[in-house]
């Protein structure tokens, strides 16, 4: 059994007990006109229930069936949604109903007019951020000129509570009957009797409310529906938690390989790099030494030609230098003079005396 006194009103069977039965209309009434801010002529009287089945052809799936639909005296339609759990396109399918309740009323036919349509009314109570960006709880939305903001498409408005961006969890801090229901829903089941009798004050029909949610005024066979309610959710989110571990896993997995191929590219690519400079430096080394290895080779041959060349010149010079003193001392026997000599042999007159004392 549940250990709270109060049940969630966010749970679908709850949900419905309260805002989708006969016994409880008249808590269905204020909430419409609390929220919806309707006093005067416009304020909610009566309501009839209708089929909350919009799409006959999909009434199997939940997107064709919502949680509560009405209708007031003058014909205006009220959808009413609790949505629990984080849905895509939420809003998108607020628009949906809106259109098929819209679309499918009686007046519709050939003998309708366009102009007897009646309005239709979206409130949603959702327990996540529908819209991040958005600060405030709740919001109205309408359809508005662009350029002007006149409201002359009036037949469609949808409201959003936003439990998550309600802050206030002390019934101390409450200040109107809005802020109240937004308690209610986000609260209920851990309202104390202390809280319970403090929230209520003057309000009775916030009373009424808790007073449906109260499980000591349920019978054993709907609190059982209830529990099987939590469970289904329960069950639910057990699987799209496995479902979100093992998709975060098989992540993590392609993450790791991802990671480790462009590693083993980045690192190749390092690699070749430092190859390139390891081995441009080693290349430049062994060049520098076979270099110098030919450098040495090519100066030795140059310097032994160069050697050479200078060694033949040098014994020519040498072997003429021989070949006029020969001549000299031949020409020294002919008893010719020195300075004769000296002119036909190109010595100077000191060689000549010098070769003419050597061979006395």
């Amino acid at each position: 059994m549940h250990l709270s006194r109060f049940l969630d009103p966010k749970n679908d069977v709850a949900f419905k007990k309260i805002f989708g039965s006969e016994k409880n209309k008249d808590i269905l009434i204020h909430f419409l006109n609390d929220i919806l801010l309707f006093e005067g002529n416009r304020k909610i009287i009566e309501v009839e229930f209708l089929g909350t089945i919009l799409d006959a052809d999909i009434a199997s799936k939940k997107e064709s069936i919502v949680d509560v639909l009405c209708k007031d005296k003058n014909g205006a339609q009220y959808i009413i949604e609790m949505q629990v759990d984080p849905t895509q396109g939420f809003e998108k399918r607020a628009q949906y109903y809106a259109a098929k309740a819209y679309g499918r009323q009686p007046n519709r036919g050939k003998e309708g007019k366009y102009s007897d349509l009646k309005e239709v009314i979206f409130i949603a109570i959702a327990d996540y951020k529908l819209f991040p960006n958005k600060e405030d709880y709740i919001s109205r939305h309408v359809i508005l000129d662009k350029k002007t903001y006149e409201h002359d498409l009036k037949d469609f408005s949808f409201t959003f509570i936003e439990l998550p961006k309600f802050k206030k969890d002390k019934v101390e801090e409450l200040n109107n009957i809005t802020e109240k229901w937004c308690y209610f829903f986000k609260h209920a089941k851990e309202t104390t009797l202390d809280g319970y009798n403090k929230i209520i004050g003057e309000d009775l029909i916030i009373k009424r409310a808790y007073e449906a949610l109260d499980q000591f005024n349920w019978s054993e066979d709907e609190l059982i529906t209830y529990e099987q309610e939590l469970k289904r959710i329960w069950d639910n989110k057990a699987v799209e938690d496995y479902k979100l571990e093992r998709a975060k896993a098989e992540g993590i997995k392609l993450g790791e390989a991802k990671g480790k191929a462009e590693g083993k590219a980045e690192g190749k690519a390092e690699g070749i790099k430092l190859g390139e400079a390891k081995g441009k430096a080693e290349g430049k080394a062994e060049g520098k030494a076979e270099g110098i290895k030919l450098g040495e080779a090519k100066g030795k041959a140059e310097g032994k030609a160069e050697g050479k060349a200078e060694g033949i010149k040098l014994g020519e010079a040498k072997g003429k230098a021989e070949a006029k003193k020969d001549f000299a001392i031949k020409l020294l026997k002919s008893e010719l003079s020195v300075e004769t000599i000296a002119e036909y042999t190109d010595l100077s007159i000191q060689e000549v005396l010098n070769l003419k004392n050597s061979v006395k």
